[in-house]
């Protein structure tokens, strides 16, 4: 593609790198990435996506900005509060770039609509803070073979992977890593934990380097690792995680073949029905 004068400053030091150059670049605006939660993890993952000039970015979610977010959701600030978080995540991303189109769904994510939404996108990016969506998506995405960049946080601790479960030489799904969701109120969550604001930064920017990777077939992927960051000792590790024969989703013998396990019994409704707050 013909870049214009202002691309090519906007650009320039994506272009100068041999491992990106100008093709890369136009791989970048040709891309399509979904982001799951405008919340801690979303705010610097959209942020830095666009500013990389990722060219469409669609942004779930159906929450509203409150005075708790700010001290790690980054995309927001104190004149959006009471906002949708997709309103206001839209604008930051129109004013760093004209370039990327912005797509926002302010919908909760079900077994009803995730189909639909995930689709249209080139990488999913699960920035949702309940197991119920993660599992709900992790699965979505496999059986839409749907590369899954997923990062998760709490207190001063940190994890992200991605999943391809569906490639020829198959490695680990998220299933593979965590069968089944813990029981309900075994692990807290961030209002009864607690975090620190910069660890989303921080976890939100690797989703945002591993999504670029995926997109221009670059570096080692993090398919089949787990990269974990104990952010109050200074420690970062990446350990291999390999595929389970047994796995209900991706195994063998799978039991999970659609998204009807995510239906509640009767109402149509998702077990995933959540707020994506991050």
């Amino acid at each position: 593609m013909e870049f214009s004068e202002s691309q090519m400053s906007r650009y320039a030091r994506h272009i100068i790198l041999p491992e990106i150059g100008g093709q890369g670049q136009a791989r970048l605006l040709d891309a399509k990435v979904l982001v799951v939660g405008a919340g801690g993890l979303g705010s610097p993952l959209l942020l830095y996506l666009a500013a990389a000039g990722i060219g469409t970015l669609g942004i779930i979610d159906d929450d509203t900005v409150d005075l708790t977010n700010l001290q790690r959701q980054i995309i927001h600030d104190t004149a959006s509060l009471g906002q949708p978080k997709v309103e206001s995540a839209a604008r930051r991303i129109a004013a760093i770039n004209p370039d990327v189109r912005f797509v926002t769904i302010p919908e909760r994510l079900t077994a009803a609509n995730v189909v639909r939404l995930i689709q249209d996108y080139d990488l999913v990016a699960d920035g949702s803070d309940n197991f119920a969506t993660r599992y709900l998506l992790a699965d979505a995405c496999f059986l839409q073979r749907k590369t899954l960049v997923s990062a998760a946080l709490l207190r001063f601790d940190g994890q992200i992977s991605t999943y391809k479960p569906w490639l020829p030489v198959k490695q680990a799904c998220y299933r593979c890593l965590f069968p089944e969701p813990p029981p309900p109120g075994l692990i807290p969550g961030c209002a009864e934990a607690g975090i620190l604001g910069a660890l989303a930064g921080v976890m939100g920017s690797m989703q945002a380097v591993e999504i670029v990777k995926e997109v221009l077939g670059i570096g080692e992927s993090l398919s089949g690792q787990l990269l974990m960051y104990d952010g109050l000792n200074a420690v970062v590790r990446k350990v291999a995680v390999p595929r389970d024969p047994n796995c209900a989703l991706c195994g063998d013998h799978p039991t999970i073949h659609d998204l009807s396990a995510h239906l509640v019994p009767g109402s149509g409704a998702a077990a995933a029905d959540l707020c994506v707050r991050g």
